[in-house]
Order: C-alpha cells, then sequence, then structure tokens
C-alpha cells in the first residue's frame, strides 16, 4: 500500500488529509513521525481511491480542509478535526488540554476562523484538482 495512506480501521481514528498540498503534506508528515501516530489511520485523499473515503466523505470535501472519522464513525472537520488528532496524539498535550479545557463550541469557532483563512491563502501554492 502507498505510504501516504494507511488503510482505514473502524477501532482507530481515521485522518482524511490533501496530500497534493504541500504544507498540509509537511504537517501531516510532522503528525506521523510523532508517537503515537501508529494508533491512527492516515488516508492522503488526493491519492486513495474513493472507497477509502467512505460513502458520507466526497473527494472535493476530503480535499478542501481536515477530516477526521471518529472510531464510532462520527466524521468531523476542520477545526473540530485539529483537535480529535491533537486529543489522539500523545505530543501534543498542551494542545489537547486547552481544547479540553477551554469552551469547545467557542474554541472551535475562533480555529475555524483562522484555518478558513489559511485555507484561502492555500489556493496559492496548492496545485489545481
Amino acid at each position: 500500500m502507498d505510504k501516504s495512506m494507511t488503510p482505514p480501521l473502524p477501532d482507530r481514528p481515521t485522518v482524511y488529509f490533501d496530500g497534493a498540498c504541500p504544507v498540509c503534506r509537511r504537517e501531516i508528515a510532522l503528525y506521523r513521525r510523532g508517537a503515537g501516530a501508529d494508533a491512527l489511520c492516515w488516508v492522503d485523499a488526493s491519492a486513495c481511491p474513493p472507497v477509502a473515503l467512505g460513502h458520507d466523505l466526497p473527494r472535493n470535501q476530503a480535499l478542501a480542509r481536515l477530516h477526521l472519522r471518529r472510531p464510532d464513525g462520527q466524521l468531523v472537520q476542520g477545526a473540530a478535526a485539529f483537535l480529535a488528532l491533537w486529543a489522539a496524539l500523545p505530543g501534543y498535550p498542551l494542545l489537547a488540554r486547552l481544547a479540553s479545557v477551554l469552551d469547545r463550541p467557542l474554541l472551535v469557532k475562533l480555529l475555524d476562523f483562522g484555518y478558513t483563512a489559511f485555507l484561502r491563502l492555500r489556493r496559492l501554492w496548492r496545485p489545481a484538482r
């Protein structure tokens, strides 16, 4: 199997990322090198077969922003996906703790605001789909 993907497993969180975006690819590589990364499944939405995304995640949506499917099947996106990712990785205890201590809906809104701004800038260096 391609190194950019580990197959989704129902008992593990699955991260769906845009491997064609240089910034996204570098950030995901950082997470994947850290402790606990092998407890998650990693799916490059730009290079995987559509079936690997699941019936509820069209490729265009998977490429538009980070998604994470929790072991219970719930799909979260954007800032909520980052918070779930940080909580799942032991190398990010400060970020995970911050997320659990602060008012979560407000934190998600603030982080989503910043993430949306990043996504607009990302269009400058991400190849056309």
